[in-house]
């Protein structure tokens, strides 16, 4: 038997393509050669594929259009390709985290898109508003405008660590937030990184921040002036260079024994001042339950002199319209204050409680119910009675005891 003839393999034509013809190409995938083609789509539209093996599968990769990119640019980005993915890197991955980086939006962008997903599973608006207020206090100016991809532990640090030890709640909750955000800017793909042949994540900068910040105090424990040294701290805020809403709102805090939260979003539609009542609401309140507040005459002159500030509907109101004070600003008047720099809002409940305890004669339960404390053990399962009455009459000597200073000429200013 005579010997076959070997086969001849036809070898495969390079650079098919000639830069005149391609805009006269039909519909198609017209090769050009090493995987490299000219797709032209039935609108006229066309663009460049390479075709290539990565990593043991057949890839199609977009190299862009005819009318920004030339056939010798094409050829070139598609030898510059095929050339990578032969030594095992996955340039298509890469190439995509490299588009994604164009697109990556900033942190304040994010936490916006974050707050609009997660708002409709909030509790109420109250906790809507606060999820974002607090990411725009403390941490936008910070590093809101940075791309989520180069955040790192250091910003997080420069924005919760100066509220870390003064508002440890407000704090723990905005650094919670915070890594929320982040969370999913991973999951999106917005900080992944190519090492070596491999896609990985960023770690989120918020694990481990803890041990780089200062013990907080324990839960409950706020910074507090004693209750003899409230009168005279209330004659020097009256004094102060805090705005008159800052300065009403800080005493009207002290006065009620309220939350600073309820203080700050207190509405004009919660008043009945002939009645000299504030019935807050019970989505505004810790325990879910509405919490009528006695006022004293002082507390109705405050709202008298809050009207002429001219908020609404919040009775307290900031510069940017239809939004209430920020808790930044009463802590700022306080660090303005010399000798009250460390001192918080919510602190002046401690003082109103160790001084009705130790001063006055009224019952325990009246105590808590204008802190609007639940009461524990059997106790609560016999209460029937808001103590209004009691309350009344306790607020009543709380503000003449705070207020005994007299109310000099200066310290009239902005209140009547």
């Amino acid at each position: 038997m005579g010997k076959t003839a070997p086969v001849k393999r036809r070898k495969r034509k390079l650079n098919r393509l000639e830069p005149v013809s391609l805009w006269k190409k039909g519909p198609g995938m017209h090769a050009d050669g090493n995987g490299l083609y000219l797709l032209v789509q039935e609108s006229g539209s066309r663009s460049w594929i390479l075709r290539t093996v990565i990593r043991g599968r057949r890839k199609d990769i977009g190299l862009g259009g005819l009318s920004t990119r030339s056939l010798a640019e094409a050829r070139h980005e598609a030898a510059t390709l095929r050339s990578r993915a032969r030594t095992g890197e996955d340039v298509l991955e890469k190439r995509r985290i490299e588009k994604k980086k164009t697109n990556t939006p900033t942190f304040e962008d994010a936490a916006r898109i974050v707050h609009r997903e997660l708002a409709p599973t909030l509790k109420n608006d109250l906790n809507r508003d606060n999820w974002l207020r607090s990411l725009e206090n403390h941490v936008f100016e910070v590093f809101g405008k940075k791309p989520v991809d180069a955040i790192d532990s250091a910003d997080v640090l420069r924005a919760v660590g100066p509220i870390w030890t003064q508002t440890p709640d407000m704090a723990r909750k905005t650094l919670s937030r915070i890594r929320r955000v982040m969370d999913w800017a991973t999951i999106q793909g917005f900080r992944n990184v190519l090492a070596g042949n491999m896609t990985l994540p960023l770690p989120n900068p918020c694990s481990g921040i803890q041990v780089a910040l200062p013990r907080q105090p324990k839960d409950g424990q706020h910074a507090a002036l004693a209750y003899h040294e409230v009168p005279d701290f209330i004659l020097k805020l009256r004094q102060s260079s805090a705005s008159t809403a800052v300065m009403l709102a800080i005493e009207f805090a002290i006065l009620t024994a309220a939350r600073t939260s309820e203080v700050l979003e207190a509405a004009w539609k919660e008043f009945d001042v002939d009645a000299r009542i504030w019935m807050i609401p019970a989505e505004r309140m810790k325990m879910d339950e509405a919490h009528q507040v006695p006022l004293s005459d002082r507390c109705v002159e405050i709202l008298v002199a809050a009207k002429k500030i001219g908020g609404d509907p919040h009775v307290f109101p900031s510069t940017k319209l239809n939004t209430p004070l920020s808790n930044v600003a009463m802590l700022k008047a306080l660090q303005r204050m010399k000798g009250y720099e460390r001192l918080t809002i919510h602190g002046f409940r401690s003082a109103f409680k160790t001084w009705a305890h130790e001063k006055t004669k009224y019952d325990t339960l009246v105590i808590e119910a204008c802190l609007a404390h639940k009461v524990g053990g059997i106790e609560r399962h016999y209460l029937r009675t808001t103590f209004l009455e009691q309350r009344r009459k306790l607020m009543k000597d709380w503000t003449r005891f705070v207020t005994a200073a007299p109310i000099t000429k200066i310290a009239r200013i902005g209140y009547e």
